[in-house]
């Protein structure tokens, strides 16, 4: 495979992949589903130190969800991250006691701040998270439905097209 070839390559994967995903046999529900899993992930995954990332995978399959889908609503949901964390902490603030303390034995004082700052992603995290993730569903899905119907029609009207048009034979 040449360099030339490389783009053109890439650019085929990532249609086929579309495809696929347009394709899932559970429908638009089912990638709307993993995506809004992805999205709810994401949302605490940086203060758990990125191990909040592998719980996407039970929640897909308790959840009978796409795996495609959960991927793209993570990585959608690393790019708006930055100014949710904001509202992540707020939210986490508010649902904490105020008068909350954590304490580690022998350890500095900072390091039992970056814990209280951590938990209040967390938790402001995993609500706003839920909010994200069933605000993303309803878009995602009927933006599915739209495609998959327009895919239809087009198909639809290529076999009317070709129906209509009939050899000349004598």
């Amino acid at each position: 495979m040449t360099t030339s070839s490389k783009p053109r390559s890439i650019k085929r994967w990532l249609k086929l992949k579309y495809t696929q995903l347009m394709r899932a046999p559970g429908g638009p529900s089912f990638v709307a589903l993993g995506f809004a899993i992805g999205i709810f992930v994401e949302m605490f995954t940086l203060p758990t130190y990125g191990l909040a990332f592998f719980l996407i995978f039970p929640l897909i399959y308790m959840m009978n969800a796409s795996l495609a889908g959960a991927l793209i609503g993570f990585v959608f949901g690393k790019i708006i991250f930055i100014p949710v964390a904001f509202i992540n902490s707020m939210v986490g603030g508010w649902v904490l006691p105020n008068h909350i303390k954590i304490s580690v034995p022998l350890a500095p004082e900072w390091l039992d701040h970056m814990l209280l700052v951590n938990l209040k992603l967390i938790v402001g995290g995993i609500i706003d998270g839920m909010v994200l993730g069933a605000l993303f569903y309803f878009p995602v899905k009927l933006t599915l439905q739209y495609v998959a119907n327009k895919r239809k029609e087009k198909r639809k009207l290529r076999r009317l097209s070709v129906v209509d048009v009939k050899p000349l034979t004598e």
